[in-house]
């Protein structure tokens, strides 16, 4: 499957199991990484899945892409750009359009795994444009209600599924952060739980296993 000219950046693992319909999953990188950063997960993952690992839209200097600028001098410590993330939320919520289009996948079975800020935006994207989304796997981030769309509580979330996962000893986002999330998806009848491992900023293992499992009786 050739990687087409989209308006995101991307690379591409063609389905190893063919369906009538292909199940798609997205990933959504960290800051200061990209596009290959996440997709060495993607021969691990269930074959039936075209994965699609994006590059985020704002180069950093001397290398890697940010979803949106983090501004670590802040007063009040880091500060994140949050106008630049709702401008990202809409360019990934467009670009998914585009590539099930583009690439003939199945619109009603599309999942979106983040890692750190590529979480912070799939939450965002989930929760704003749920029609579109039907799973999250959500690695090391947070919910940031700032960039949520207006009136997402409007929402129907009744076909949206997440998975949740954090370090317990993350000292890029604090799991206090993490733990919000799953109180706030309550609110919205989105049930789930933070399941925490004994790691930093990272994924573990066993949390790899754990979602992996997951994302098999999903799609």
């Amino acid at each position: 499957m050739q990687t087409k000219p989209l308006s995101l950046y991307h690379i591409v693992k063609e389905p190893t199991i063919k369906k009538e319909k292909t199940p798609v999953l997205f990933m959504f990188h960290g800051y200061g990484s990209d596009e290959n950063d996440l997709f060495s997960f993607a021969s691990e993952l269930p074959g039936e899945l075209c994965i699609i690992s994006v590059r985020a839209p704002y180069p950093m200097q001397p290398y890697g892409n940010a979803w949106y600028a983090i501004y670590f001098d802040a007063e009040q410590g880091k500060f994140s750009d949050d106008t630049q993330a709702i401008v990202s939320r809409d360019k990934i919520a467009r670009f998914i359009d585009e590539a099930v289009q583009a690439y003939d996948l199945d619109k009603d079975n599309v999942t979106l795994l983040g890692f750190s800020q590529g979480t912070i935006l799939s939450y965002a994207v989930a929760l704003s444009y749920p029609q579109k989304i039907k799973n999250v796997v959500a690695l090391s981030g947070y919910l940031n209600e700032d960039i949520l769309k207006e009136g997402y509580e409007k929402n129907d979330f009744s076909n949206l599924t997440i998975y949740c996962s954090h370090g317990s000893v993350d000292q890029v986002i604090p799991v206090s952060w993490a733990r919000n999330a799953p109180v706030q998806l309550g609110k919205l009848g989105i049930e789930t739980i933070l399941n925490e491992f004994p790691v930093g900023h990272g994924v573990a293992p066993q949390n790899f296993h754990q979602f992996k499992g997951w994302l098999q009786g999903k799609i």
